[in-house]
């Protein structure tokens, strides 16, 4: 069986690697509908949209929970009706395998 972006957990990243090179990261990106790679590949990022503020705050609340159980932080701009979400690891100033996890199991909110 192969292992899915959302079977995987984040790893602890401490820097001194490289980030994916733009073809990992657009192969990574086939298994994250909706996301996009953005800044020269260096950052992937999905807006999304709800019907009021309340269910964006749900959503973005699910996202932060996620975010905490995986030790991988997201930036997340959110109001009414919308939610933006971004990953990047910054620590190597790109995408790490992480960042597409992450993207991946957010997917699952919907």
């Amino acid at each position: 069986m192969t292992e899915t972006l959302t079977t995987k957990t984040c790893t602890p990243c401490q820097g001194g690697i490289p980030p994916l090179s733009q073809k990992l990261a657009a192969k990574y990106l086939e298994q994250t509908n909706g996301w996009e790679l953005l800044q020269n590949s260096t950052l992937i990022a999905r807006s999304y949209t709800f019907g009021d503020f309340k269910e964006a705050m749900q959503f973005v609340q699910k996202v932060s929970e996620l975010a905490e159980s995986e030790g991988h932080h997201p930036d997340v701009e959110f109001g009414w009706g919308y939610a933006r979400i971004s990953l990047q690891t910054k620590k190597i100033k790109g995408l790490h395998e992480n960042d597409f996890i992450m993207a991946a199991k957010i997917n699952g909110f919907l």
